[in-house]
């Protein structure tokens, strides 16, 4: 329901949107283009898994990799700034994390996903510990969690 509700307003506010995702591969784009005018508000939708990819075609810098690593606050700030350049989207989100059920730390846990929304001038990023060692289960939780977050904010 919230997926319908947000495709209605994206198209009636006339706004734009760009995602760039880590660990949920895709889903989130595949989710914000399955409906029909998606075509309206929906923009980039770039899968940057590696840490190349995020070097080399996001810019984020190579010493926010080093000292923090890609699963953290810093890496999914610059990672959504660096979209809303590329973008030029109303709406930018980036998403980094553990997935699993692999990967994981005591630091870093499988479950750990920072999202990152960027609307126009403001900027949150949220820190999320999923329970759950589900793969897909913390991919689709994302998912849902960042579409009720920006159908909040736009509210």
């Amino acid at each position: 329901m919230s997926l319908k509700l947000l495709h209605k307003k994206l198209i009636k506010k006339r706004m734009t949107i760009s995602v760039v995702e880590s660990c949920t591969g895709g889903l989130l784009s595949h989710n914000l283009t399955k409906l029909s005018n998606s075509s309206n508000y929906f923009r980039i939708g770039l899968v940057a898994y590696s840490n190349d990819s995020k070097l080399r075609i996001l810019k984020v810098n190579k010493k926010t990799i080093i000292k923090h690593g890609t699963v953290s606050y810093e890496c999914c700030k610059e990672m959504v700034e660096k979209l809303s350049k590329l973008s030029k989207s109303i709406i930018n989100v980036s998403v980094t994390g553990i997935a699993g059920p692999n990967g994981g730390s005591k630091e870093k846990p499988v479950g750990l996903v920072y999202v990152g929304i960027r609307i126009k001038n403001k900027l949150i990023i949220l820190k999320n510990n999923f329970k759950t060692k589900k793969r897909f289960e913390i991919q689709n939780l994302t998912v849902k969690k960042i579409i009720k977050t920006i159908l909040r904010l736009i509210e």
